[in-house]
């Protein structure tokens, strides 16, 4: 079979193996098991636990790479009982095998759950105090790599490079629910712009949603950023609309990127 006719035939199979159909879920078992998708299938068929985590991170190694940085980090802030950790420490595996950039992994957290809502804007009629707990001991014995920050994210954001000196954040996955501590962790994103990789991928998990939570420009997360934009002019987050544009899942309409203006390779070559 020629090339562009093997390209087109794994495209169709790509695409049906997309819908949420009983037969589509019977392709990808059969993709995989044929070993005929790589991890950046996998990563679009959603063939992995939390897809937009293991695409953030990938995204950034493969921009790092290009930019001549050998390691990054990435955050996440609001763990919980450490799902989205241990998923990330997952795909750093797989796109450490295929980058051959490393990655160190934080997670931020109060841990004993969410705190009591400051007002109307951290969505009180959704979300309460108490909610989202976590069982550390537990937790920290189920981690490989990454190094938990616990505290109130208003404080140990502030601290932290000086305590962790990590690498150049490239992923930043922000799951604090409220306006109030999601506009505090942004504050990161107000330090030394070269502590970052010049375009971090930023996802927020509270964007979205559904009749239940009801999710505006005035409340949560998206005032949090709408915020932060107004208020800085050298760091702005941006809409990837060319993932708005394939939108065919849930989770590309919840990235952002990061822009850091004055970054040092902010304006180097990486295509």
């Amino acid at each position: 079979m020629r090339k562009s006719a093997w390209i087109t035939l794994k495209h169709q199979v790509k695409q049906a193996a997309s819908q949420k159909t009983i037969f589509a879920f019977c392709l990808k078992k059969s993709l995989k098991l044929l070993r005929l998708t790589d991890y950046e299938d996998e990563i679009e068929l959603q063939m992995h636990p939390r897809p937009h985590y293991g695409y953030c991170l990938l995204a950034s190694a493969k921009l790092a790479k290009k930019l001549g940085i050998s390691e990054i980090s990435a955050i996440e802030f609001g763990v919980a009982g450490g799902n989205g950790l241990i998923s990330l420490e997952y795909h750093a595996r797989r796109i450490e095998e295929i980058t051959g950039v490393q990655i160190q992994i934080y997670g931020f957290d109060l841990s004993d759950g969410l705190p009591e809502p400051q007002d109307y804007r951290d969505l009180p009629y959704h979300f309460q105090q108490g909610h989202f707990q976590m069982n550390f001991e537990e937790l920290h014995s189920k981690l490989t790599r990454s190094k938990l920050v616990i505290g109130d994210v208003k404080n140990t954001v502030k601290e932290f490079f000086y305590v962790h000196q990590p690498s150049r954040i490239g992923a930043l996955f922000f799951d604090l629910d409220y306006y109030s501590s999601t506009r505090d962790a942004l504050e990161i994103l107000k330090a030394d712009p070269n502590h970052f990789v010049p375009r971090v991928f930023c996802y927020f998990d509270d964007v979205v949603g559904g009749v239940k939570e009801l999710y505006n420009d005035y409340t949560g997360e998206r005032l949090a950023i709408n915020e932060f934009n107004a208020q800085n002019n050298s760091v702005k987050l941006g809409v990837p609309y060319y993932l708005r544009s394939q939108s065919n899942t849930r989770w590309k309409d919840m990235i952002w990127i990061a822009h850091f203006f004055n970054n040092e390779k902010y304006n180097a070559t990486s295509t």
